[in-house]
Order: structure tokens, then C-alpha cells, then sequence
């Protein structure tokens, strides 16, 4: 599943083309590395994405193309999470 996809349906980020739009101004990371929108993403995958001066490192846990929002967070486990400011 392509990254920005995966964002969208996680609900990390609520809209795909915002989604998109952190990957292009390299705010997202997957396992280390710079990642673009179509990014191929799988379980065990880490991704750190920068909201301003906030940080969110999450670990994949597994993946589908649609999801209820009520079992979105399932997709995905909080590693670290820091609040600068």
C-alpha cells in the first residue's frame, strides 16, 4: 500500500493530498529513510513524520485498504511521540 494511502486510512492524517503534501516537504521518514508519496508500505515498517515541531514515530502493524474508524488505530503502534515547545 502506498504511503500516503496508508496515512489517510491509519487516520495518522485525516486527507490523503495533505498526506501527500508532508511526504514532498520530506516531513516523513520510513525506516530511517526519506520517503516519497508512493512509498510501497508493510508490516514492521517505521514512520516518523515531523508536524512542526512535533514528532510521531509509529510502527506498522498491519495493513488494509479500508478500515472502520473505530478500528484504525489498530493498524499501528505509537513508538514515541515528542512535544517540542
Amino acid at each position: 500500500m502506498r504511503l500516503d494511502k496508508f496515512l489517510k486510512v491509519s487516520r495518522i492524517i485525516k486527507r490523503r493530498t495533505v498526506a501527500s503534501e508532508a511526504c514532498d516537504k520530506k516531513r516523513v521518514l520510513v525506516n530511517g529513510n526519506q520517503a516519497k508519496a508512493g512509498k510501497d508500505i508493510k508490516t514492521g515498517d517505521e514512520i516518523e513524520i515531523r508536524f512542526g515541531a512535533n514528532t510521531l514515530k509509529v510502527r506498522v502493524l498491519q495493513v488494509a485498504e479500508t478500515v472502520r474508524k473505530e478500528d484504525a488505530g489498530d493498524m499501528f503502534e505509537n513508538i514515541e511521540e515528542k512535544r517540542n515547545g
